[in-house]
């Protein structure tokens, strides 16, 4: 078949294979993404919930954490009801407007969530490393301008290179062999030399994970030889103890975006790519909830208080 180069319209349209190439597990693969995502919906609008309900827990740390629940949360659903829906149905297409759009949205979302951990970090840092001043370093004011310039940095990013996907031209027929229109995935089927938004793609990621991952192994240099002075054995076990959820959660999240993006390697499969695309973007807003939660009593309380409280108000209600 001769691909025919058009101009980007209204009328483009691409096609996700996704794991199409596996018919018999279609079905598995739906169950297993549809509970995913319903742990992942409950899990960060719980923790969003649980947090503006319990007084105790409005802290800054709790501030991140639940900005940090909400992008997970709208990550996810930028993700997933797409995949769910092409493991059902035998059109797998998504317009071209569509699939630039999930790219921006998940772009951003992902850019915002790696500056957020770092925000985290210092946050962290500042708790363990100058506890005496940290109602006045970690200011209302600090707090927001950490969070909004996380959300600006990640539109920003998502826009520039989703302005450069767009003045790319595409080809006939369009067929991306993954379940997300991700930046490689949509230039795979470009008709343009793709060198420029390539570059900027790598120099973007490179510079996002490079800056991130010194500021937060910095932070972590400085907190550990802050734990080492703790006489202690117990006040060591309680500072690492308070540091293992977010150290958990960024090394999940950024050994993943490592490997997809600032690793490049031409002769990792197309089974293995979706696979990490899987874990990063439908996996991992899962894991963050639950890793903060399992390990915080406060959290564990106000779940079940809340539970009990509700349950115990609608079995009322019913009798």
């Amino acid at each position: 078949m001769v691909l025919s180069e058009v101009n980007q319209s209204s009328t483009l349209t691409f096609t996700l294979l996704g794991f199409s190439e596996y018919p018999e597990f279609q079905v598995p693969l739906f169950l297993v993404f549809s509970s995913i995502y319903t742990v992942t919906v409950v899990g960060n609008l719980g923790m969003i919930i649980i947090i503006k309900v319990n007084s105790k827990l409005h802290t800054i740390m709790y501030f991140f954490l639940s900005h940090l629940s909400f992008v997970d949360f709208c990550y996810s659903t930028i993700v997933t009801p797409k995949l769910l829906e092409n493991l059902v149905v035998e059109d797998r297409t998504i317009c071209f407007s569509g699939c630039n759009t999930q790219f921006c949205f998940t772009c951003s979302f992902a850019v915002t969530e790696t500056f957020m951990l770092a925000a985290m970090a210092y946050d962290r840092f500042v708790a363990l490393c100058n506890p005496l001043l940290y109602s006045t370093t970690m200011s209302q004011k600090l707090c927001a301008l950490l969070v909004g310039g996380s959300y600006t940095w990640g539109v920003v990013c998502s826009l520039t290179l989703t302005y450069f996907l767009l003045t790319l031209s595409y080809c006939k027929p369009s067929i991306m062999n993954n379940f997300i229109c991700d930046h490689s995935v949509i230039i795979s089927v470009s008709c343009s030399d793709p060198y420029i938004t390539q570059m900027l793609c790598f120099i973007i990621a490179v510079f996002n994970e490079v800056s991130i991952l010194m500021i937060i192994l910095m932070l972590y240099i400085l907190i550990f030889i802050t734990v080492l002075r703790i006489p202690s054995a117990s006040g060591h076990r309680k500072t690492f103890s308070t540091c293992a959820s977010h150290l958990t959660a960024i090394t999940i999240f950024q050994g993943t975006i490592l490997f997809l993006y600032c690793v490049p390697n031409p002769k990792t499969s197309s089974l293995v790519i979706k696979v990490a695309s899987v874990f990063y973007t439908v996996v991992i807003p899962m894991l963050n909830p639950l890793i903060y939660s399992l390990r915080n009593k406060d959290v564990k309380d106000t779940f079940k208080k809340f539970v009990v409280t509700k349950l115990l108000c609608y079995t009322l209600c019913y009798f």
